[in-house]
């Protein structure tokens, strides 16, 4: 069985060598994932308030997507599978971007043609993701291949959860991305869970790890909930990638501590001493704990960047909230260089019936995850 890599065990105590980055770097590293455990407690009391439609939490989850998205340069990319929306923030996505994606209003850059939670950012690279599970690893690999011929000294990041692992993607990817040596690496988040599937149960394999020698490439599982030895694994890989050297497979260990989404509700399949036992390793209070032995913050820095950060993510939900739905005519415009002929009567035909009907209320229809 592959051995779990790791700089800082469970209390935050130094089990290994601190990787050369600044104490600046370091609070940083803090700084991001209080970010996204704050953007989603507010993002999913506004799926509860029946105020945005559809959440994919990423709690308890920060240290392996902060710790995976901090060595890639600005030229690099990052293809999600679902949680990754909070990293994407660290590479430049906008606060103000997120937030109105989530409310598909007149601001979303999807134009509101995704559903929420489907971001995306193209000035930093971060392609927009689809629900279909494992898509976005065949797209990854081919766009490092394209990479690689540009010449651009670019790496793919390519991102996906334990159950994308039983996907044709996962396959087709990892074996193309072996032949053709793609300058990308291979990013699984085993959170214990795909959706109510166990992640033991994925597999016959003693590790997700095990995997990458099948295609030719390096495998190494790491410690997710330890933010340090993610930056190190992931910069490794990166690395390696833009030195020619080739993909390889970075599998994280790491809980999700809440539903697979907004829709799901966990207790359904997983016992509740279970949650409780990752509690006790949550990643931010064991780099909270390093950082104060370290002397680079106090006991009472989190409690301050968490005001700040919430009071920052509320003024962009209120400016965002007050933003004007997309115009009725953005339904039949971008495909076409010019609207043709049947899509005009379609939609002179909508207008005739929103007329007559009066605007549409929302359904109360359950999302099926």
């Amino acid at each position: 069985m592959a051995e779990l890599q790791q700089i800082l065990d469970e209390t935050g105590a130094l089990v290994g060598e601190v990787p050369d980055l600044s104490d600046e770097r370091l609070t940083e590293l803090f700084q991001h994932m209080l970010m996204i455990r704050s953007l989603d407690g507010r993002m999913l009391k506004l799926q509860r308030a029946g105020r945005v439609g559809f959440v994919g939490t990423a709690t308890g989850l920060e240290a392996s997507l902060v710790g995976a998205a901090a060595p890639l340069l600005p030229q690099d990319w990052m293809w999600s599978g679902l949680r990754e929306g909070g990293a994407a923030i660290t590479r430049g996505l906008p606060m103000s971007e997120y937030v109105a994606q989530m409310y598909c209003n007149s601001n979303d850059t999807a134009k509101g043609r995704q559903m929420c939670n489907h971001f995306q950012h193209k000035e930093s690279n971060y392609p927009s993701w689809s629900s279909v599970i494992g898509t976005q690893i065949t797209h990854g690999v081919g766009a490092a291949y394209a990479s690689a011929r540009r010449g651009d000294d670019a790496v793919h990041s390519i991102h996906f959860g334990d159950g994308a692992s039983s996907s044709n993607g996962f396959h087709s990817g990892m074996n193309l991305a072996g032949v053709w040596q793609a300058p990308c690496v291979f990013v699984c988040i085993d959170n214990g869970w795909a959706i109510s599937v166990k992640s033991s149960e994925q597999t016959a394999a003693e590790s997700y790890s095990d995997k990458a020698e099948a295609y030719g490439m390096p495998g190494v599982t790491v410690d997710g909930n330890d933010v340090l030895a993610v930056y190190v694994a992931m910069k490794t890989a990166v690395e390696r990638a833009r030195a020619e050297g080739g993909p390889s497979l970075v599998v994280l260990k790491t809980y999700r501590m809440l539903g697979h989404s907004s829709s799901d509700d966990p207790s359904k399949y997983r016992e509740d001493a279970e949650v409780e036992a990752w509690a006790q390793r949550d990643p931010l209070d064991r780099y909270e704990s390093f950082l104060i032995a370290r002397g680079l913050i106090d006991a009472n820095e989190r409690s301050v960047q968490e005001e700040a950060i919430v009071a920052e993510i509320d003024e962009v939900i209120h400016e965002q909230e007050a933003a004007p739905p997309f115009p009725l005519r953005s339904l039949v415009e971008d495909v076409y260089s010019e609207v043709p002929r049947h899509l005009r009567l379609q939609f002179n035909q909508f207008l005739e019936v929103a007329e007559r009907r009066g605007d549409a209320t929302p359904g109360d229809g359950a999302f099926p995850l």
